[in-house]
């Protein structure tokens, strides 16, 4: 469920008015732009942008771009966007804006979205960076990695609730096979991991477990092959994504936050990705998980007008 407080009725063109006030003056009113912006689902910030325009003759993206600063200015930029804008922009920062590509992004999209959500965000993405994301993907990727990261964005997943009890049996077999020779790379767990339904696929890996007595992802290491840690890597990730997509989520945002320092980029993604989908069972999910809620985890690891807009986000104020 959601975590976004917002009115029913709002009216764009006082909202947008009330922004350009806010950026207007000796200084920028962040506390106005999170109290806006902070508590408005996608469709009234799609009508603000609008409005703004038709009023001011200016993109209200690049203003607030402008006005903002740090990591607060990243996540209002993000959340701001229309959604699909926003993922092409995560995907692309992921892949080729960093030192080290991000490929968890990747697997996020292509295994939790819907194939249609998965298609737009595509769509979006060669709109903006006149390539597709497949192109990229293979150009900062390499070797087994590169082969099944591609054919994971490639894939159109059949979403229906069907599932056949042999086949689970069957591939649970196949993968056991293949794992425990350590055919890592062996074309049938490419197929059947990224290409299967997700019931289906979810059938499978009970039946693994079951018959295996351990989940596939402890198998799905090899601490003899340093080529192949990205791709294992890859494999347990998308597993992972399939299997149960909040508690994946959990896990991403509990070891951003941690001693060494907080990765800022990926506390923002979950956050402004899943805040209008599932972020209230992801909060559920965290506080079982550590024993303290992820808005205070949020207040204990961020600072600021970026602090103050997550927690706007995950509904605390």
């Amino acid at each position: 469920m959601s975590t976004i407080i917002y009115p029913e009725n709002t009216s764009p063109a006082a909202d947008a008015e009330a922004i350009r006030k806010a950026c207007q003056g000796w200084g920028t009113d962040e506390k106005a732009i999170i109290s806006i912006i902070g508590h408005r689902n996608a469709t009234q910030k799609k009508l603000i942008r609008q409005a703004y325009e038709e009023l001011y003759c200016e993109d209200l993206v690049k203003r607030l771009e402008s006005e903002l600063s740090g990591q607060f200015e990243k996540a209002v930029y993000r959340w701001i966007l229309n959604p699909r804008d926003r993922d092409a922009v995560i995907l692309h920062v992921a892949i080729k804006e960093r030192a080290i590509p991000n490929y968890r992004v990747v697997i996020e999209y292509s295994c939790i979205y819907s194939p249609e959500e998965l298609l737009a965000v595509k769509r979006a993405y060669q709109a903006r960076y006149k390539t597709s994301v497949e192109e990229d993907i293979a150009q900062y990727s390499t070797g087994h990695l590169r082969q099944f990261l591609v054919g994971l964005v490639g894939t159109y997943r059949y979403v229906g609730d069907e599932l056949n009890a042999r086949v689970a049996n069957s591939e649970a077999d196949i993968l056991h096979n293949a794992i425990s020779t350590k055919d890592f790379n062996n074309e049938e767990i490419v197929r059947i991991i990224s290409t299967r339904s997700t019931t289906q696929l979810v059938a499978t890996l009970n039946r693994y477990k079951d018959h295996y007595g351990s989940s596939i992802t402890k198998h799905l290491l090899d601490d003899t092959n340093e080529g192949n840690k990205e791709y294992l890597l890859a494999l347990r990730t998308t597993i992972r994504c399939i299997s149960d997509p909040q508690k994946y989520y959990e896990k991403v945002i509990r070891y951003a936050m941690n001693e060494c320092g907080t990765d800022e980029e990926s506390v923002t993604r979950v956050i402004v990705t899943r805040a209008e989908k599932d972020l209230k069972e992801i909060k559920e999910v965290y506080y079982k998980r550590n024993s303290v809620t992820l808005d205070q985890a949020i207040t204990n690891h961020t600072s600021g007008n970026y602090k103050a807009f997550l927690l706007t986000l995950l509904g605390n104020e």
